[in-house]
């Protein structure tokens, strides 16, 4: 773990520092979360799937956000054709108090599921069999054949919402390409849905839609990822807050 002394990055992390928000709520743990950006790379500008917010919802309302949420139990019991590359699976693991393979993939499995169940995209492969699911919650890539892809997931940024928020979350931005879409589930999406309207943006343009600051900066790392190779070795940048001021560290 090293500080990031970047220009670019202290931009970034003054930009998170400054950004308004309550903090006279009661102060609590963050609890373990995963995003997923797909991301299109076969045009001349890459290109992310966003989703708006239902207006009617407590929790960031009408805002354009990435599908993803907090890890289930049984997240981490899916099965998968391929486990995380190696240095995913180590930088996923940074920084924890119990690392294991399995904490790992939970937070790659997590997002997969998330974002079959808000915009009805399954990501990975279909087989002639179904995979062999632990629950319910993933009864959907039963039905459809889909076995989760691990390997094709990438690990792009990590942050931690400050303390004395009424939601906290450490949250694990991922991303994979949109050739991982297997199956599409159709009426997932709509007005009476978490998700009212999904949109492929220019990463440039979408930085300019009403989202959260930590969803613009990180899809400012997304295209700063793509610019240098995508490679899983490449460092990620973990954000978090001490004494009201944003820090940015490289996992």
């Amino acid at each position: 773990m090293t500080r990031d002394t970047s220009n670019l990055g202290k931009v970034w992390a003054e930009r998170m520092t400054k950004s308004e928000r309550d903090q006279s709520f009661a102060d609590s743990e963050p609890r373990d979360a995963a995003t997923l950006m797909l991301i299109d790379r076969s045009g001349p500008e890459p290109k992310v799937l966003l989703g708006r917010r239902h207006a009617g919802h407590k929790f960031m309302p009408g805002k354009f956000v990435f599908p993803g949420g907090r890890i289930e139990a049984l997240d981490r019991q899916m099965a998968a054709v391929s486990e995380l590359h190696p240095d995913t699976q180590k930088k996923l693991n940074e920084r924890v108090a119990t690392p294991t393979a399995d904490y790992a993939r939970a937070f790659a499995l997590a997002a997969v599921r998330e974002v079959a169940e808000e915009t009805g995209l399954l990501l990975g492969v279909k087989r002639e069999a179904p995979p062999v699911t632990p629950g319910d919650i993933w009864a959907e890539f039963a039905k459809a054949k889909v076995h989760p892809d691990l390997g094709q997931i990438h690990f792009i940024a990590r942050a931690i919402t400050p303390p004395r928020r009424p939601r906290r979350f450490d949250t694990r931005f991922l991303t994979a390409d949109a050739s991982a879409i297997a199956h599409t589930i159709e009426g997932v999406v709509g007005p009476d849905s978490e998700l009212v309207e999904l949109t492929w943006v220019p990463i440039e343009q979408a930085t300019h839609l009403d989202m959260p600051t930590i969803t613009g900066i990180v899809l400012e790392e997304l295209l700063a990822r793509v610019e240098a190779g995508m490679g899983h070795d490449l460092p990620v940048p973990f954000y978090f807050m001490i004494e009201k001021q944003f820090f940015r560290e490289m996992l």
